[in-house]
Order: C-alpha cells, then sequence, then structure tokens
C-alpha cells in the first residue's frame, strides 16, 4: 500500500501537471517530483490548516462574544422555564457567581463552545483538505456528502441534547430532595450545558464512522448486523458514559437515536456495498 505522505505528494503534483498530449510526457518527471515533499513541507501544510482552523475559531467566538447576554439568556432558558413550571418551591431559576473572576471565565469558555459550534463546518473542512490528497481519486468524492452530513448529524444532536436539559435537570434536582434548597454556580452550569450539546453532538456522529469504516472496507454492513446486539449494549454503555448529567432521560434520548443511526449506517453501507457490485458486474 502506498505511503499516504507519498499519495499526498502524488496529487499535489497531479494537480500542476498538463492535459492532452504533453500530460504523457511528463509523467516520468511528475513521478520522480512525487516523492520529492519532506517530512517538514507536510508538517507546514498541517501547520497553515491548523492556523485558519484557528482563525475561524477566533472569529466565531468574536460573534458570540458581541451576543453574550442573548446566548447567555438562551442558555439559562431550560433552567428558567423549569423553575417557571414548577414554581418557586421547587427552584427560582437565579445562577449566582462565587469567584470574582468567574463572570469573565464564564464569558470566556461560552465564547470558546460556541466558537467551536460556529466554526465546525471549516473545520471538517480543514481536516478534509489536508487529508485529501492521500486519499483514491474515487474516494474524494464523498468530501461534500461527509462534512454536510457531520455538520447537520452533530446539530441535530446539540438541538436535541439542549431541549432535553429542561427534563434532565427536573429529574436531577427532584432527587436532592424536598428540604434541599437550589443554588447553581453559572460556571457549572455551563460546563453542563457545554458538555452535554458536545455529547449529544460527537454521539450523533456514529453513522459517519460507521459509513466511513465500510466505504474503506474496514467493516460490511453484514457484521453490522449480526453484531447489533452487541453495538445496542456499547451504545448504552457509552451515552452512559459520554451523558454529563447521568439521567435517564438523557441517557434514552441519546441511545435511541444513536441505535436508529447504527442500522441507517449499515443499510447505507449495504446500499454501496451493491452499487459496487454492479459497478464490478
Amino acid at each position: 500500500m502506498k505511503n499516504p505522505l507519498r499519495r499526498r505528494a502524488d496529487a499535489q503534483r497531479s494537480d500542476t501537471e498538463p492535459t492532452g498530449s504533453d500530460h504523457a510526457g511528463s509523467d516520468h518527471a511528475g513521478s520522480d517530483h512525487a516523492g520529492s515533499m519532506t517530512l517538514t513541507e507536510h508538517l507546514g501544510e498541517l501547520r497553515s490548516r491548523i492556523i485558519r482552523s484557528a482563525l475561524a475559531v477566533v472569529v466565531c467566538a468574536g460573534v458570540i462574544l458581541a451576543f453574550y447576554d442573548q446566548v447567555l439568556d438562551l442558555l439559562l432558558r431550560p433552567y428558567r422555564n423549569l423553575c417557571d413550571r414548577k414554581g418557586p418551591a421547587f427552584c427560582d431559576g437565579q445562577i449566582f457567581i462565587l469567584d470574582p473572576i468567574e463572570g469573565f471565565s464564564t464569558r470566556l469558555r461560552i465564547a470558546t463552545y460556541g466558537g467551536l459550534l460556529l466554526a465546525l463546518p471549516i473545520l471538517l473542512w480543514q481536516i478534509w483538505r489536508f487529508i485529501l490528497p492521500a486519499l483514491k481519486k474515487n474516494e474524494r468524492r464523498y468530501a461534500i456528502p461527509f462534512i454536510l452530513s457531520s455538520v447537520v448529524l452533530f446539530a441535530t444532536g446539540a438541538v436535541l441534547a439542549y431541549f432535553t436539559l429542561e427534563r434532565a435537570l427536573e429529574f436531577l434536582i427532584s432527587w436532592a430532595g424536598e428540604d434541599v434548597g437550589q443554588v447553581f454556580q453559572v460556571s457549572r452550569y455551563i460546563r453542563l450545558v457545554g458538555v452535554m450539546l458536545a455529547a449529544f453532538g460527537i454521539g450523533f456522529l456514529l453513522p459517519v464512522l460507521l459509513v466511513f469504516l465500510q466505504l474503506v472496507e474496514v467493516l460490511t454492513p453484514q457484521a453490522l448486523l449480526g453484531a447489533w446486539r452487541y453495538a445496542i449494549v456499547g451504545i448504552v454503555v457509552l451515552a452512559a458514559f459520554i451523558t454529563p448529567s447521568g439521567d435517564p432521560i438523557s441517557l434514552a434520548m441519546l441511545s435511541v437515536p444513536m441505535t436508529v443511526l447504527y442500522f441507517v449506517a449499515a443499510l447505507i453501507g449495504w446500499l454501496v456495498q451493491r452499487a459496487r457490485r454492479r459497478q464490478a458486474k
């Protein structure tokens, strides 16, 4: 199998080679140049992708900072809706700061989380552009579908986590006891919300990974369907591990869609497998 670094060099060289009758005459020269990229050049390419990604996150974080009050109100809304619905005896909807610098650190944390979320399409594109030259020609056509599906699935998981948060908080607060007052620290609340959004979003990326493994023929749809019992147990365990609140409502809201997406990934793999068999005939 060709080394990925050499394949990257081959792809970058092929982009600059002439076409038509001149192409045949330059094949040997292109082959000699294909392996001329050094490790330093590859590290330079990686550095440029990292810099672009970091700039995208910084710009998006700046946008979140500009609308910080609106974003904070949006994040606090599930807790406040719960308190309005259950009454002041259950919770009063107030969030407290217990440290002089906590307000500043919370603002930075929200900006960072929001910046990463808004910059996700750019981050995925930079990752794909870095590995693209190392892929075969027939593998490159999956770039846009993979990026779009990853963004849509991550966003879907994050939205589901947001609407699950109110019920999860109700369950957690109710277990504290009737005589226990609720005093939530703003930094810990924002951390809980951020981790839940990230956990649900990453969990919803499971089919993207499974489809990719089937495309590169590491897995087969038959293997996925044959191991469905173990997969369901593994999904429940994984959902329990990555769900920060630990409540059964969040666990069910994450594990059930992940199970459905598991079978959807197997179906997509089966369709791809059938298309390849038709092409082989």
